[in-house]
């Protein structure tokens, strides 16, 4: 037994020393401006994400290809990167006054310009995280790329196999595929892909888009093609990093642009004196949670407000959110449009303005002066929860004085892997532990595990890892976090940075009240220790919608009773 544990560590052991390098790595090459992923200045990375074998990307060490995890870095990277030689990371260089076409990746906010044929520019507004997880993908990406490369040439000249050669004429003819085609070309698709043909059909249709149907197949082909080329004709493949970005990384220009748009509004309305709230949390279900009984009375009368929540969730309910989003903006909701280039929008709730809907009674009677403002944020996405917190909590200078807001409480929810449940249970953190560091930053939650328990979802608490990044976790090291006296029950990314920059504020340069209180609350979007419940196996569905709920209205209660 004891060998078994000893084994074990070691497994966590490696793992953790794989993501080190990574990120050492990483930030060498950023410094150096430019490598070749798949030559010797990319062969770190690629050991380490070998090593590592992170259950997101499954399959990634073995020669067969993987097809959940290339489907979930290709709805992370814009449409089109496939075909791209060089990929250039570039700062906000005003790309977007340009005759260039923004690409926006479906699961990932962040423009992106297909410059040439050949090349493939992403902006970079949300720091070192958002490097790192592009970084990451990429490395799969182009390690997958050379297994279909190895499966399909047969010597040094560059002769292919027949597989091959039937895929690149599908792919390549300018009629549309007949059905009858379809199934020929995924059937060489499959051999070359080391998969069976059922494996195939089932992912085919989750990467097809509506102006191409065919985009399996068109991936597939092109990341072969250029792995080949790579290997037959030298043509190496380039990450480059814009002197303009390198430059400008951590200097939190996006943050503070962001946070003084807020404070302008702020302060035009005279909101900066009355009790502030701060929620990082997604935009819609603090509104709804306060809107929906004005907005939604009939609806109310016939389905129970869990149900309603289901509906506004719906995508094809717009007609049911603009009822909301109408009686939100006529009472008290502004909506602040991001513009900074942070992907983070912001609503702020003037409760003086709420007549009636939720928690009203217990608050009409109150003066003017302590009705709450709520400001509700969009999620941050790793470091630039530092980067945003940090900017916002900072005084606002206008007219040569210093205007600090009274901000009495920030709460922060949203999703995270939770390692002892499922998908859509709750964690309720007691400190953050910051990855690959020796930080670690325990807090009083004014949340607890018993205000959230009783609701038919399984609820559970302890310390929470913010991670580098979620897609670089193995179960070996998760275990280990798991099991040791950490008492870790979750990962995600941006506490450790909220809570920095919290502290900072509050307890070192008081720009805050040293007593706010602080709320953490995060429901699980899945079990990365479960085969087929990591982030790859999909979404949550309406999973999510009742632990979403149930946090935000226990945040407002507390709010609105404080």
């Amino acid at each position: 037994m004891s060998n078994l544990k000893i084994q074990g560590r070691t497994r966590a052991q490696e793992s953790s020393s794989a993501i080190e390098r990574m990120y050492i790595t990483m930030r060498h090459l950023f410094n150096r401006g430019f490598y070749k992923p798949m030559g010797v200045s990319g062969e770190t990375l690629r050991e380490a994400l070998l090593t590592l074998r992170p259950e997101i990307y499954g399959s990634v060490a073995d020669d067969k290809a993987e097809l959940s995890g290339l489907l979930y870095v290709i709805d992370r990277l814009p449409k089109g990167i496939e075909e791209c030689r060089f990929i250039n990371l570039t700062s906000d260089e005003g790309y977007g006054n340009s005759h260039f076409k923004p690409i926006i990746p479906p699961k990932r906010r962040r423009n992106c310009y297909r410059i040439d044929d050949e090349q493939m520019n992403i902006e970079i507004t949300r720091g070192r995280s958002e490097i790192y997880d592009i970084l990451t993908h990429l490395t799969f990406l182009f390690i997958e790329s050379h297994k279909i490369m190895r499966r399909v040439v047969i010597d040094e000249e560059g002769s292919v196999t027949r597989d091959w050669q039937k895929l690149e004429k599908a792919v390549l003819q300018s009629q549309e595929l007949t059905q009858a085609e379809r199934e020929v070309a995924l059937t060489h698709t499959a051999n070359i892909l080391g998969r069976t043909f059922n494996e195939v059909t089932t992912i085919y249709p989750k990467f097809s888009l509506p102006e191409n149907q065919e985009r399996f197949l068109n991936i597939i082909y092109w990341l072969g093609k250029l792995a080949i080329s790579e290997i037959v004709e030298n043509n190496k493949r380039l990450i480059t990093f814009s002197q303009v970005l390198r430059e400008r990384l951590g200097q939190h220009i996006h943050g503070e642009i962001w946070a003084d748009k807020i404070k302008q509004y702020l302060l035009a309305e005279n909101l900066t004196h009355r009790p502030i709230h701060i929620i990082s949390a997604n935009m819609h279900s603090v509104m709804n949670t306060l809107f929906t009984p004005i907005a939604l009375k009939a609806e109310l009368k016939k389905k129970k407000p869990l149900g309603i929540y289901e509906d506004l969730s719906d995508s094809g309910n717009g007609p049911l959110r603009n009822k909301v989003i109408k009686a939100a903006l006529s009472k008290g909701m502004k909506f602040i449009e991001d513009e900074s280039g942070t992907n983070i929008d912001v609503q702020v709730f003037d409760t003086a303005k709420l007549e009636e809907g939720f928690k009203v009674d217990n608050f009409i009677k109150k003066p003017e002066e302590e009705k709450p403002v709520i400001i509700v944020m969009d999620y941050a996405f790793g470091e630039q929860a530092y980067e945003t917190m940090d900017e916002l909590l900072k005084p606002y200078t206008f007219e040569d004085n210093e205007i600090h807001m009274n901000v009495k409480s920030i709460s922060i929810m949203g999703k995270a892997g939770i390692l002892e449940g499922a998908k859509g249970d709750i964690m309720v953190p007691t400190a953050h532990l910051f990855e690959g560091t020796a930080d670690n930053y325990p807090f009083k939650n004014e949340l607890s595990k018993e205000d959230l328990e009783g609701h038919d979802i399984h609820v559970v608490d302890g310390s929470m890892i913010t991670v580098l990044g979620t897609s670089l976790q193995n179960k070996d090291i998760l275990r280990f976090f798991h099991d040791s006296t950490w008492n870790v029950s979750g990962l995600e990314m941006e506490g450790a940075h909220y809570q920095k920059a919290i502290q900072a504020a509050a307890k070192l340069r008081w720009n805050i009240d040293g007593d706010v209180k602080v709320r953490y609350a995060y429901y699980a979007s899945d079990n990365p220790l479960e085969t087929g419940s990591t982030l790859a196996s999909g979404g949550l569905g309406t999973t999510g919608v009742k632990p979403t709920y149930l946090i935000t209205e226990k945040i407002l209660e507390q709010i609105f009773n404080s």
